[in-house]
């Protein structure tokens, strides 16, 4: 495969909206006007359910790891590899197929970090339970799991770039998080209510 053609096809498979299209075929409604109007799971969860919220995780992790897994397959060099992973979640960020909006990037970074740090990955994840548990806010979860993997990657890996990688990502969650953070501040953001707290 070619190098350039592997990069586009990474940003292009990161900016397929699972989110909107699984709710649009399934509930028949647009996700972007309910709830938070965000196309993650979260949204999803709150919105139509645990299964869905599920399922439109699953593929959101999906699109962040099988670039990473194309790419080592095609044998591309690190720099590429990881440009790829780059590339899938800012297309879930900012999506071509829904003029350059999208959802935050937690599972499609989640997805990347297990393709290159599956360690790492493991310890952000149980980090982010935690949090959630604990405080019932996703955004806080996602970021403080963000936070700690610079962490986690340099005490696993002392690679330098997957290093930068992992800051790079944790910049991306905190600023596609930026809404939640100034309502957390001024006591608005929403916590979530766990599956086995529904009535």
């Amino acid at each position: 495969m070619n190098k350039f053609f592997y990069l586009i096809l990474s940003y292009l498979t990161g900016s397929i909206p699972f989110g909107y299209l699984i709710c649009k075929l399934i509930k028949k409604i647009d996700i972007r006007q309910y709830g938070s109007g965000n196309i993650g799971a979260t949204n999803v969860y709150r919105v139509c359910g645990w299964k869905l919220g599920i399922l439109v995780l699953i593929f959101d992790i999906l699109k962040g790891f099988i670039p990473v897994f194309v790419g080592k397959i095609c044998k591309f060099s690190n720099p590429i590899i990881f440009g790829g992973g780059i590339l899938s979640i800012l297309g879930h960020s900012f999506s071509l197929f829904l003029k350059g909006k999208g959802g935050k990037g937690v599972a499609t970074s989640f997805g990347v970090i297990i393709g290159l740090l599956p360690i790492p990955a493991l310890l952000s994840f149980l980090t982010w339970i935690i949090v959630v548990f604990l405080t019932k806010y996703v955004s806080l979860g996602s970021i403080a799991g963000a936070f700690f993997l610079p962490f986690f990657t340099f005490f696993y890996t002392k690679d330098p770039f997957l290093l930068w990688i992992s800051i790079f990502i944790f910049i991306l969650i905190v600023y596609t998080h930026r809404k939640n953070i100034n309502r957390f501040f001024n006591k608005k953001e929403n916590k979530i209510i766990l599956p086995w707290e529904k009535k």
